[in-house]
C-alpha cells in the first residue's frame, strides 16, 4: 500500500472521528439542554445553605434529581457564567427543567415563598397565634417582635406595642423568615396604605396618627359591612364631638382579653370592668388600637359619613340600624334585640 494510499486512509479515519465526536457532542449538549425531572414526587424542595459552592449545590441537584448530572451542571455553568451568582434559599421544583433554567432560577434568586394570611380586625394576640400556627416560628416569637415599638416611633411615640400597626393583609415569605422579618413588613405595608394622603386628611379632621388608627380600629370591629363603616365612624366621630362616651363592646372585649377575663361572651356586668380601654366607663377614645383595621376602615375613619347619628344596634344579621336620637334608638332595640332574643 503506497504513503499516498495510507495518508488517505489516516485522513478518512480522522475526518470518521470527528465526526462522530462531533455527533456525540450534539447529542451530549441536546441532553443537557433537554428538560429533566428525576424525582417522583409531585415537587421537591431545595434549601441552599449560604456560602454554598457550586460543586456542592449541584450535588445536592443532582441527588434531589432536580439536574440529571454533574456534566449536565458543569455544562450549564459554562455556558451561562453564573457560577458566582447562584443564591441562597429555599428552591421549589415541580416541573421538568433543564440545567441551564435551574441555574438562570438559582441565580434569579427565585425563592420558594409561602404564604400567611391575617383577616382585617385581628389582635396582636390572635395574629401570634396564625403565626404559631404556621412554617415560620412560634407565638412567643412573634409576640416579641410585635414590641418593636421603635418601628413605629415617628407615627406613635407613646405606643407599647405595635397593636394596630400590623396591616391586615397575605404575606408571601422565604422560609427562613423571622416574626421580626414578617413584623418589619407588615409595619412597611401600613405605611404604605397609610400614607401621605390619608395623613394629610387626618390632621385636617384634627385627629393625629394614633387617633386615626385607634378609631379605625373600633369602627373595624364594630361592622364587617363596607357601606357601613362610614356610618359607625361617624357616629363616634359625632359622639366624641359632644363629649359623649363612646359605649363600643369590642373595647369591653378588649379590656377583658387583655386582663385574660374574656370566656367569649359579654355581660351587663362587663360592661363596668375597670380599664381605660373600656369606653362604657371613660370618655373619648380608648389609649390605643384594639386591632388591625384595613383600608377601608382608616378611610372611614378620615372620611365619616355626613350623618347626625349618635346610636346604632345590631338587627343580628350583620347589618345595623342607626338612630339620631335616644328615642329612636331605644324604639330599634326593641325591634331587633329583645324580639330576636325572645324569640331564641
Amino acid at each position: 500500500m503506497t504513503l499516498r494510499r495510507l495518508g488517505f486512509l489516516a485522513l478518512a479515519a480522522l475526518l470518521a472521528a470527528l465526526i462522530v465526536a462531533g455527533v456525540t457532542a450534539t447529542r451530549l449538549v441536546a441532553r443537557w439542554e433537554a428538560p429533566f425531572h428525576g424525582y417522583s414526587t409531585a415537587d421537591v424542595f431545595v434549601e441552599i445553605a449560604p456560602g454554598s459552592s457550586a460543586l456542592a449545590i449541584a450535588h445536592q441537584l443532582v441527588g434531589s434529581g432536580v439536574v440529571q448530572d454533574l456534566w449536565a451542571w458543569r455544562y450549564a455553568l459554562w455556558k451561562t457564567s453564573l457560577g458566582r451568582e447562584l443564591k441562597a434559599g429555599e428552591y421549589r421544583f415541580n416541573r421538568p427543567l433543564s440545567a441551564l433554567e435551574v441555574i438562570d432560577k438559582i441565580a434569579q434568586g427565585k425563592v420558594h415563598l409561602r404564604p400567611i394570611t391575617f383577616p382585617e380586625g385581628l389582635t396582636i394576640s390572635a395574629m401570634a397565634l396564625i403565626f404559631g400556627q404556621s412554617s415560620f416560628g412560634t407565638t412567643a416569637a412573634f409576640l416579641e417582635a410585635s414590641r418593636r415599638v421603635e418601628m413605629i416611633v415617628a407615627l406613635d411615640p407613646e405606643a407599647s406595642s405595635l397593636e394596630g400597626y400590623l396591616f391586615p393583609d397575605t404575606y408571601s415569605l422565604p422560609r427562613t423568615a423571622t416574626a421580626d422579618d414578617l413584623a418589619e413588613t407588615m409595619v412597611a405595608r401600613f405605611k404604605v396604605v397609610f400614607g401621605e394622603s390619608l395623613r394629610r386628611q387626618a390632621a385636617e379632621t384634627g385627629l393625629s396618627v394614633p387617633e386615626v388608627v385607634t378609631l379605625a380600629s373600633l369602627v373595624e370591629r364594630e361592622t364587617a359591612l363596607a357601606e357601613e363603616r362610614p356610618l359607625i365612624a361617624a357616629v363616634f366621630r359625632n359622639r366624641l364631638s359632644m363629649g359623649m362616651a363612646l359605649q363600643c363592646d369590642p373595647t369591653v372585649i378588649y379590656a377583658l382579653d387583655r386582663a385574660g377575663l374574656y370566656d367569649g361572651n359579654l355581660t351587663r356586668a362587663n360592661l363596668t370592668f375597670d380599664s381605660r380601654y373600656n369606653t362604657y366607663r371613660y370618655s373619648g377614645l380608648p389609649p390605643g388600637p384594639i386591632a388591625a383595621p384595613g383600608l377601608p376602615s382608616l378611610e372611614a375613619a378620615v372620611q365619616p359619613a355626613d350623618v347626625g347619628y349618635l346610636y346604632f344596634v345590631s338587627r343580628n344579621d350583620g347589618s345595623h340600624v342607626f338612630a339620631s336620637s335616644l328615642r329612636e334608638h331605644n324604639r330599634n332595640v326593641r325591634e331587633y334585640q329583645r324580639r330576636f332574643f325572645r324569640g331564641q
